[in-house]
């Protein structure tokens, strides 16, 4: 098996990523920049097939090789111990050892159940997103996008730049969270652009406040929406592809398996980091969504900072804490406006799957209140994607707290080959004793 040695290892090729490992190049390190998909971006900056990528993206992707930065795209972390990680590649396997580790894993989407929620044609907003980035026939299709939040107009934008028949955007919250929103925007002239842009290429399309999807329908597939609007009666709406966007839920789930502790006094855990970023981990420093949600522009300016303070470059990382805590006070405004509410968390009926691996429905979840139960009775958790989908709708239904979920991380983070393992020298079940 080949094995790698880094100054400066960085897991998630974002933009939190990105800018880490840039920054760490700057310095002299040598620096490896370790991600599961074919090409640096995460999920923000995605390489989108007709499109590319932003201009600010194409400048980090591009001046990866001119850095010295040793990109490992399409490589999957599955276990880690001590100062080494093995990621799976589609030839076979690696050990990356380090001696600084920064994570930037990013986040991923908040699915909530309602009843059709399962049916082809159904996909969270950012998923949606992505497939037509990455080729997915939208064009002339009719989409209805629901939820909360700015990600719902990113998402629209984007099939509609791809020539989706947008039938409307259905937006949670009122047309009072969203002006008190709109006037706090000032603080941020750049995000203030952006949602006036964003607006305005959708001029055309239907907008509605306080209006929320509560099921789909249809018989192989999605054939049509029933969406509940404040002050008005229930109305069906036919379209072929419904994108949900609840939210973002930080990705933590390596962090946890290196053992660096959680701040389980929210919703969905982050990592617990000092000042300076640093886990509880002395060699390892978290940036972006890990720490919580807080967006592209955050997730730079932490990726540059953790990068700074693991190669002892103190300085350079307290250069950038006023504009970090600016952009983390828009986090903290956007997690008060755009949160799911009581009507998105009361739609899954007793029939309604909640565990779509494992085919549980929600009456089975209350049949069985205690995780540990749940888990061993109906295998909740336990399927193909290890609880990330089940586990963070069951935290924001209330149904479980942020220290106990229906399943906890456990090696390997991902399905590994036999035959990987035993090159590795890894116990899976035995974390940090190889």
């Amino acid at each position: 098996m080949k094995q790698h040695h880094y100054d400066l290892l960085v897991v998630g090729a974002g933009p939190a990523g990105l800018a880490a490992a840039h920054a760490g190049a700057r310095r002299g390190a040598r620096v490896g920049l370790v991600d599961a998909q074919p090409r640096a971006g995460g999920q923000v900056w995605r390489h989108d097939l007709r499109f590319g990528v932003p201009a600010m993206a194409r400048a980090q992707i591009e001046g990866l090789e001119a850095a010295g930065i040793a990109l490992l795209a399409g490589h999957e972390v599955t276990l880690a111990d001590p100062h080494r990680l093995l990621a799976v590649h589609a030839h076979g396997a690696v050990a990356l050892h380090w001696r600084k580790l920064v994570i930037a894993t990013g986040a991923r989407e908040l699915l909530l159940p309602f009843p059709g929620w399962t049916l082809p044609g159904v996909t969270g907003a950012g998923g949606l997103q992505a497939l037509a980035k990455q080729g997915l026939p939208v064009a002339g299709k009719r989409v209805v996008v629901a939820g909360t939040g700015p990600l719902l107009l990113a998402a629209a934008a984007t099939l509609k730049r791809h020539g989706a028949t947008l039938v409307g955007i259905h937006e949670q919250a009122s047309t009072a969270q969203l002006h008190g929103f709109a006037r706090q925007l000032w603080r941020w002239p750049g995000k203030l652009a952006q949602a006036v842009a964003l607006r305005a290429g959708l001029a055309p399309v239907p907008w509605h406040r306080q209006s929320t999807v509560v099921a789909a329908h249809g018989d192989q597939r999605l054939q049509g929406v029933d969406i509940s609007t404040a002050g008005g009666p229930r109305t069906r709406v036919a379209c072929d592809l419904l994108a949900v966007g609840w939210g973002l839920v930080p990705n933590v789930e390596l962090a946890r398996l290196l053992g660096c502790e959680l701040d389980t006094s929210c919703t969905h855990p982050v990592v617990r980091v000092d000042l300076q970023l640093r886990s509880s981990h002395p060699d390892i420093h978290v940036a972006g969504e890990s720490l919580g949600i807080g967006g592209r522009d955050c997730a730079r300016i932490e990726g540059a900072m953790a990068a700074c303070f693991a190669l002892g470059d103190v300085r350079g990382g307290e250069a950038l804490r006023h504009r970090r805590e600016h952009e983390r006070a828009y986090a903290a405004l956007l997690a008060r406006t755009f949160q799911p509410g009581e009507q998105a968390r009361t739609l899954a009926d007793p029939d309604t799957l909640v565990c779509r691996c494992e085919d549980v429905p929600m009456a089975d979840v209350h049949a069985h209140p205690d995780p540990r139960q749940l888990r061993l009775v109906t295998r909740c958790g336990m399927g193909a994607c290890q609880g990330r989908i089940c586990g963070a709708a069951l935290r924001e239904l209330r149904l479980t707290s942020p220290s106990t979920s229906p399943t906890a991380v456990r090696p390997p983070l991902t399905p590994v080959s036999l035959a990987a393992l035993a090159d590795a020298s890894f116990d899976p079940y035995e974390p940090g004793k190889p």
